[in-house]
């Protein structure tokens, strides 16, 4: 991880906890981490690293850290300055920004990154530029999205076959248009 990278801490509180909220600890939406300076290990108060577009929003937008040109119909990996720390049971869903997509042609390579729970290194975005001039992103540019979902832990058993359904083996276009 950069030196100068950030360390976000997630404070994830359970829809149950939101119930059954026996202290006042502040708004949920309020709470979306803390954002520690990864070199002193101290709190940055009013650090804007992540930024939510608005109060009832369902994302946390990143910033590029740093400037950045993309060559049209190329991909390039921008750094967002933060690492993350978030809840066992979740995953961060990292999407474009819509603005971004569509007047500047500008999105995640990948269409939709996962950052794991258990991911400490620095958070970075592959964005690819679709359109047919060069694109800059500068700092502080937001340069995606992330919304924090949580996941069904899997087990996987090999089987000789699967039980039937009344799909089947039916793909692409099979239910109808």
């Amino acid at each position: 991880m950069r030196k100068d990278c950030f360390v976000l801490i997630f404070c994830f509180v359970s829809w149950a906890g939101l119930l059954n909220a026996q202290q006042d600890t502040g708004s949920a939406r309020e709470r979306v981490g803390i954002v520690m300076d990864a070199k002193n290990q101290e709190p940055l108060l009013g650090a804007a690293v992540l930024v939510k577009g608005s109060t009832t929003g369902t994302t946390c937008d990143w910033d590029g850290d740093g400037a950045v040109t993309i060559p049209p119909h190329h991909t390039v990996r921008v750094g967002s300055g933060i690492a993350v720390a978030l809840p066992e049971g979740t995953f961060g869903a990292v999407f474009a920004r819509s603005g971004l997509a569509s007047k500047e042609g500008l999105r995640p390579a990948n269409c939709v990154g996962v950052v794991d729970c258990d991911y400490r290194g620095e958070c970075m975005v592959a964005v690819h530029n679709d359109s047919d001039t060069d694109r800059t992103i500068h700092d502080g540019d937001r340069i995606a999205q992330m919304v924090l979902l949580p996941y069904l832990p899997m087990e996987f058993e090999e089987v000789g076959e699967l039980p039937e359904t009344a799909r089947g083996a039916g793909g692409f276009g099979s239910t109808g248009k």
